[in-house]
């Protein structure tokens, strides 16, 4: 590939371009809102450097000029899509803090739904995710813990929205694949998995599913699992 380097490099240590020549009519930013915008619509696997390039109205050759790989093509849409975390004066309630931004981190997922496939640490050190993360560790100044426990936290809610919003988004996309509704096929599964525990082969499965007919509430369930990470981490005598 053109531009691939021999070595790792990190492109925020880059200058915005390389090569010579007129400036440019584009930038970075404008790099990465091309390509978020094609994967918003169509999915990650239509973003490439030819396709980015044809958005810009460039030659793709031109492009390595500016992106040298495309996984740095990746990284700037990270980073772009980071950009939108609301950062807010920390409250001081670091446990509702905390929540907030497990809950702006959820939605952002559900407005770019190719996101969770993207979530390395890989990418957790651009621009605006160093801002983010900086925020995040602000709405934990009051919890009495060592800075590299804080660290882990946030990325233990990381990977519960992670884990959670990857799972809403490919229910509804497989849903939406269907000839049949979602609630339809419940109540088939619903009467397979009853008989199977109604056989006696299963009683601790029957035992813990006993009393649930309807779907798994999974605003609840988020809420839960996001309290018990919470919870793990709390020093005692803090718990508001």
């Amino acid at each position: 590939m053109a531009g691939r380097a021999a070595e790792p490099e990190v492109i925020w240590a880059r200058p915005e371009r390389t090569g010579r020549g007129p400036k440019p009519g584009y930038s970075r930013a404008d790099i990465a809102a091309a390509a978020v915008r094609i994967a918003d619509a169509e999915g990650l696997d239509a973003v490439s450097m030819r396709r980015v390039a044809a958005e810009l109205g460039c030659g793709t050759m031109s492009l390595y000029n500016y992106v040298p790989r495309k996984e740095d093509l990746y990284e700037l849409m990270m980073d772009a899509v980071s950009g939108e975390h609301e950062l807010w004066e920390p409250s001081g309630d670091w446990r509702a803090d905390m929540l907030r931004v497990a809950h702006q981190t959820r939605a952002l997922m559900h407005r770019h739904p190719w996101l969770p496939s993207l979530m390395s640490p890989v990418y957790g050190f651009s621009p605006n995710a160093l801002r983010y993360l900086e925020h995040c560790l602000a709405c934990l100044d009051p919890v009495a813990v060592p800075s590299g426990t804080k660290m882990e936290l946030i990325a233990m809610i990381n990977a519960v929205v992670t884990m959670h919003a990857g799972t809403e988004l490919s229910t509804a996309e497989r849903t939406r694949s269907l000839p049949w509704s979602a609630q339809q096929e419940h109540a088939v599964r619903t009467a397979y998995l009853g008989a199977q525990l109604a056989s006696g082969a299963y009683p601790r499965m029957a035992a813990a599913l006993a009393g649930y007919s309807e779907p798994v509430d999974l605003e609840a369930a988020f809420e839960r699992t996001l309290g018990r990470v919470l919870d793990a981490f709390d020093p005692v005598g803090s718990r508001h």
